[in-house]
């Protein structure tokens, strides 16, 4: 990113935050005619966004999270369409996910979980065992089938993220390279001594908003990321355990889970694994032996593979699983949009528009109140008056 000047210090809303959620909200808002600043200090997209898989799924495990990842999945298959200019630009692949079932009672899971999903209208099948080994002969032998999810898919998340600033700025978005140090009433406080102001400000920054907003409950929740060279065609669909849901909900400790992903470039992506509260991007051999080791079990043929690069990243973690899409209660005009955990990707389009509609005073297609900010901060009050009485 260069470092661009903005050519006014007022505006309608400030993004504080360059992933893909503060590109998808300032997408959103300045198609709404707002006059937008994005402040980010580094590469667009270059923090939990360029550390995420890019999977574009729906998940269910409960009602709202059902209702905000199938309406953003709504939202990605109308924004790219069938225009090979923006899959490519994007490096969209609509692959499907795989739940892969080990056993007859994971199999009982997928029918359940099909049934949910057939419900809201999303495409999905069960696969006996044939059925799976024809699509993914690499799997091991005995597992009992799985579920295939027709319409999730996956993008490239950085140039997700740039493709929609992009759209942003052909709107009248401007850009400007800064960290934000301080929220004032109207304003920010910038590193370099600036001040802009702003009707209003939408923090979206990830794990990096507790430094802005000291009341906000978030945990740190590191993940590790393995990509191979390319072995065009190994796996032909995004394959997930169904346990990966048991796993990567897990309110503490560390888990690994399955999780293998076909890039289009042939390259094959592996997750994932979950460590709260570590805040050090060292890789930890330990948990990544054993992501590898859960990932074989499954694909024995990846020991054959050769790894070019391994990473990690940290996810922003709420404690009910939600994220903060809202007001802050007690903070006048500063509006949140992170704690999305492991579905930034998925969510960032439902995200931006739902802060969007609560900005313009419009209704949303979707419940809104289950993502406010405010359904946290109360209790976290209500603990510090009880401290404080004794």
């Amino acid at each position: 990113m260069s470092d661009t000047m903005i050519d006014t210090t007022e505006f309608d809303v400030i993004i504080v935050g360059a992933g893909i959620i503060g590109c998808a909200c300032a997408a959103s808002l300045s198609a709404n005619g707002l006059a937008v600043c994005v402040i980010e200090p580094n590469t667009i997209g270059g923090g939990a966004t360029a550390a995420g898989m890019g999977h574009l799924v729906v998940m269910d495990d409960n009602p709202t999270e059902l209702a905000l990842s199938s309406y953003s999945l709504e939202l990605w298959r109308n924004m790219l369409g069938q225009d090979p200019q923006r899959h490519r630009a994007h490096e969209y692949s609509q692959c499907g996910t795989i739940w892969v079932a080990a056993d007859e009672e994971e199999m009982h899971a997928a029918t359940a979980k099909q049934r949910l999903l057939q419900e809201h209208g999303i495409s999905c099948e069960i696969l006996n065992q044939a059925q799976l080994y024809r699509l993914e002969p690499e799997l091991r032998t005995g597992l009992a089938g799985g579920l295939l999810v027709h319409q999730d898919g996956l993008v490239y998340p950085p140039k997700s993220a740039e493709c929609l600033l992009e759209r942003a700025i052909q709107a009248g978005a401007q850009i400007c390279q800064a960290k934000v140090t301080a929220l004032q009433d109207g304003a920010v406080m910038l590193d370099d001594g600036r001040s802009v102001r702003g009707r209003e400000i939408v923090v979206a920054n990830g794990i990096a908003a507790m430094s802005l907003i000291d009341d906000l409950p978030l945990r740190y929740k590191k993940g590790h990321l393995l990509i191979t060279d390319r072995y065009p065609n190994f796996i032909q669909h995004q394959l997930v355990e169904l346990a990966y849901i048991k796993n990567a909900h897990a309110s503490d400790g560390d888990s690994v889970a399955f999780n293998l992903q076909p890039r289009p470039t042939g390259q094959v992506f592996i997750g994932s694994s979950r460590q709260f509260d570590v805040q050090h991007k060292e890789i930890d051999i330990g948990i990544l032996s054993k992501m590898l080791r859960q990932a074989t079990s499954y694909v024995p043929a990846l020991s054959q593979l050769r790894a070019i690069r391994t990473w990690t990243g940290f996810r922003a973690a709420t404690p009910d699983g939600l994220p903060y899409i809202g007001a802050h209660p007690n903070r006048p005009h500063v509006w949140v949009a992170t704690g999305h955990e492991g579905l930034g990707i998925t969510t960032s389009l439902a995200t931006a528009e739902i802060l969007t509609n609560q900005i313009c005073g419009e209704a949303s297609k979707i419940p809104i109140q289950p993502y406010w900010p405010d359904r946290m901060l109360p209790k976290l009050t209500a603990l510090t008056s009880q401290s404080n009485s004794r």
